[in-house]
């Protein structure tokens, strides 16, 4: 990661004691709130009690009603119900939730992954001729089928009904607005009639509101679980009805898991998980397959109640993401190289002959990682190049392709991530427009990464009990990370590189002293040997070691102390 900003979001002293006193928590932990935008005495209630009685009443979602009734049609009049998922995490668990509602409800449902080296992504023509084939009335969609056009029409001429479900970008008009397939039902949060259509909630997510709506809240919450991995894995934002999803289904995960997450916890040698482990361990099982293989077997694990069959599955995904982990290693280690070679300006763009295109996304991710630049890498295949591309957080990613569709045969994602495909001849094209775009749209300083600091307090300021307050903002992740303090003018006695290059010193301020960690920032050792003070960004946790609970400073960042700075 490249040198960051520091910043710290202060608030009116006067305002800070009003919220903490009404709250009844800490001026330090008001302060964190205030800077995730928790701000009035009800919102911090709100988000320090994310139960599922303040779920967003699945109606509000439009269209959801319509596509409800069309679905309870076909289930009572005994039509086969054909969903058509993705293979990604979020697409496969979001085929689980709608597949388990509409069986619940005694319809005759099937599914269809595509695959990704076959069908290419999303709801394309093959689904359709699965459908014929297996004799489906309708098809649903679940994080796919927003820019389906000509798929709709074609399964309309074939007299099959079509409902979307999706929570992807939809084509725009500057004039028109959306503009959405000509499906029975399109069910999409960025619909709504409102300047600001957000929340971003996931795939699996708008399933979990139809289930609801079809099933009932009662028999929804099993698949809350489902639903936690795909919000996780889509990254977006753990606040509002993504931040309840993800508390409730990991209790269900950690607690009474089905038989397929209980198998895959096994493979992964994981008991209790939080968000962050999600992404580590089980998450990347479920999107190996889809990444080098076909998926359906992640659909057969989450489904199955067979524990012989649930272990034998979860292996295999193991397997195949082993292999994955070595194939990611291969391109990456090519695309830095490429990076170093031919340089960069506001943009990072890859491409060559060979690369999985099961990986290049994670590879994307890892480069905008390395080089805080929005990244796109892509597989040549013959003179047509398909790539991935992830963002960083200043940059609209869909906005600015959507300024590129003269030079892309198909695109398609969000603000953040997106896949795209193009000629190999339109490449050098497309950097240089793609840079041009982000100098308009990104200024010169935003391409420094930030280190947000939730607030700025005093050694003395940092206990157990704020420590206990801090972690009713779990679960962390996307969106809500976990608080980062920052404190000045502090001294660092006796730093020392521990384990695995690790950073281990005391922090101490006047009287008070406490231990702080900073895992793989040996590095950093250098900067503390002639500097009498410091400035550290830390987040505090208790250190339970063999029955012992004390307070540790878990280090993010470390500066010599800078006169007049934040």
């Amino acid at each position: 990661m490249p040198h960051r900003r520091w910043f710290v979001q202060r608030t009116n002293e006067s305002y800070l004691r009003y919220l903490a006193s009404t709250a009844s928590v800490s001026e330090a932990f008001a302060q964190v709130l205030i800077n995730r935008g928790i701000k009035t005495p009800e919102a911090v209630r709100a988000f320090l009690d994310p139960t599922l009685n303040r779920l967003e009443d699945p109606q509000e979602i439009p269209n959801l009603k319509r596509a409800c009734e069309v679905i309870s049609s076909a289930i009572k009049a005994g039509k086969r119900i054909l969903v058509h998922g993705d293979y990604d995490t979020d697409g496969l668990t979001a085929t689980a939730i709608m597949v388990s509602a509409i069986s619940h409800l005694g319809g005759d449902v099937v599914y269809f992954i595509p695959d990704r080296f076959e069908h290419g992504y999303g709801f394309n023509p093959p689904g359709v001729e699965y459908a014929t084939e297996v004799g489906a009335s309708v098809i649903v969609t679940v994080d796919c089928g927003i820019t389906s056009h000509e798929t709709v029409k074609r399964a309309k001429e074939r007299g099959i009904s079509v409902v979307i479900t999706d929570h992807h970008e939809p084509m725009r008009d500057s004039e028109m607005g959306p503009l959405v397939p000509e499906a029975d039902a399109v069910v999409n949060p960025l619909l709504r009639n409102t300047a600001n259509p957000e929340p971003n909630i996931s795939g699996a997510t708008v399933a979990i509101k139809v289930a609801i709506a079809l099933a009932g809240v009662e028999y929804s919450q099993r698949l809350l679980d489902l639903a936690c991995l795909g919000t996780v894995a889509d990254l977006v934002p753990l606040i509002g009805d993504n931040r309840i999803i993800t508390k409730e289904g990991l209790r269900l995960i950690n607690e009474s898991p089905r038989t397929g997450i209980k198998a895959l916890k096994e493979v992964s040698s994981v008991k209790q998980v939080t968000a962050g482990l999600l992404s580590f361990t089980l998450i990347p099982r479920l999107n190996a397959s889809g990444r080098m293989d076909n998926a359906n077997r992640v659909i057969r694990l989450l489904l199955t109640d067979s524990y012989n069959e649930a272990i034998e599955l979860a292996e295999y995904l193991s397997t195949i993401n082993t292999r994955r982990q070595r194939v990611e290693e291969e391109v990456m280690e090519e695309a830095v190289e490429m990076v170093k070679r031919k340089g960069f300006d506001r943009c990072i763009v890859v491409a060559s002959e060979g690369w999985h295109e099961g990986v290049v996304g994670i590879v994307a991710s890892r480069l905008t990682d390395m080089f805080y630049r929005p990244a796109f890498v892509f597989n040549i295949e013959g003179d047509m190049a398909k790539g991935s591309a992830r963002s960083i957080p200043p940059f609209d990613l869909y906005r600015g392709l959507s300024r590129c569709r003269d030079l892309l045969i198909a695109f398609g994602g969000h603000k953040q991530a997106a896949g795209l495909r193009l000629k190999v001849s339109d490449i050098e094209a497309f950097e240089s427009r793609m840079n041009q775009i982000i100098t308009e749209a990104v200024p010169e300083e935003e391409l420094v990464p930030l280190l947000k600091i939730d607030a700025s307090v005093r050694l003395r300021e940092v206990t157990l009990s704020l420590v206990n307050e801090l972690t009713r903002m779990e679960p962390f992740g996307y969106g809500n990370p976990e608080p980062l303090l920052g404190t000045k003018g502090i001294e660092a006695v006796n730093p020392r590189i521990v384990g695995k290059n690790h950073l281990k010193m005391f922090l101490k301020e006047n009287a008070l002293v406490l231990d702080a960690i900073g895992f793989d920032m040996g590095d950093r050792i250098g900067l503390l040997e002639d500097c009498s003070l410091v400035d550290a960004v830390y987040t505090p946790q208790i250190n339970d070691w063999e029955g012992n609970r004390t307070l540790q400073l878990k280090l993010h960042a470390i500066r010599q102390t800078r006169d007049n700075s934040e």
